[in-house]
């Protein structure tokens, strides 16, 4: 009982300081209900980070669900605003399956949306922002940036078809050259019009290594404007003291069905998987009948025990 108070310690201490920072750079808190209609998550399945969704029915007959993601609730719960920036940080709980043998656990995130007129200046904020948060839970962090629209126009010259589309991406994803090969085969298309996506999957590290090569591929496939705001959006970190924890890597995207444009993770050793996840959403924003742009972050506190319990193992 007594180390699970150090972990939750740990928690609180690292949120707290979290939310202050976010309300430094002019965000406001945005708090919402633990619940929401159930057919906001069925409708959406493919946003959630796990499918599972704990549901009971409402005194007024109303299927309703313990809320498994904050973004969804956040863009159903606001509305555009033309001309302006809404800039808005949360501290929330969320309810979903974290793995088989686990079930569902209940899960702390904070994290910042901007809605609106999101541009190139916003995007650079937001990604500050997640490097920020990641070296206030850990000095040793890596941030990873990718741009999405990039990666499919890359895909799209191999094919447009919906399942080879979301099974080539899956290999971006899982850095998997081998599955490029055999869906190709696999597909009677030519070995060929895989190499520029294996290219791009081999195009890692430091965006000044890195983002030259990137320019050149993309001058090549005819994709030279996202490469350009991919390089503007790492150039934000160029002299601070981020830049060397900076990485490229297109295998840090998410579903293409919600997000476009630059997206990103955060990594921190001694953890395994990502504890921060974003990216621009405009295209979740157009499903759900909003006009603005967006772009946003969660950092997932929870994953921090796992650092916390090494700590101790270590000290």
């Amino acid at each position: 009982m007594q180390i699970e108070d150090r972990v939750m310690d740990e928690q609180e201490r690292i949120g707290f300081l979290l939310r202050s920072l976010y309300a430094e750079y002019g965000y406001s808190r945005y708090r919402m209900s633990k619940f929401e209609e159930y057919d906001l998550y069925s409708r959406n399945k493919d946003f959630l980070f796990s499918e599972g969704v704990i549901t009971f029915t409402d005194t007024n007959g109303r299927l309703m669900a313990l809320k498994p993601d904050v973004t969804l609730s956040i863009v159903k719960n606001t509305r555009d605003a033309a001309g302006t920036l809404q800039k808005m940080y949360y501290h929330e709980n969320v309810y979903r399956v974290a793995s088989a043998e686990d079930g569902f656990r209940e899960m702390t995130q904070v994290g910042v949306e901007c809605m609106g007129g999101v541009d190139r200046a916003c995007v650079a904020e937001v990604l500050k922002l997640a490097a920020e948060s990641l070296q206030a839970c850990s000095p040793e962090y890596v941030l990873e940036i990718s741009h999405l629209g990039m990666l499919e126009a890359f895909v799209d010259s191999i094919s447009t078809d919906g399942k080879m589309r979301e099974e080539l991406l899956q290999c971006v994803v899982e850095k998997n050259r081998h599955g490029i090969h055999r869906i190709l085969r696999e597909n009677g298309a030519a070995e060929a019009a895989g190499e520029p996506l294996r290219e791009l999957m081999g195009l890692y590290g430091n965006p000044k290594t890195v983002m030259p090569r990137i320019r050149a591929l993309a001058e090549k496939n005819g994709t030279a404007e996202y490469a350009d705001e991919l390089g503007q959006a790492a150039a934000a970190f160029a002299g601070t003291g981020a830049e060397g924890r900076i990485r490229i890597d297109f295998s840090a995207s998410g579903d293409v069905k919600y997000y476009n444009g630059i997206a990103f993770k955060g990594f921190i050793s001694g953890i395994p998987g990502s504890v921060l996840s974003g990216g621009q959403y405009d295209r979740l924003m157009n499903r759900m009948g909003r006009k603005d742009r967006a772009i946003g972050f969660a950092v997932f506190l929870n994953m921090l025990e796992r650092l916390t319990e090494g700590g101790r193992e270590n000290a």
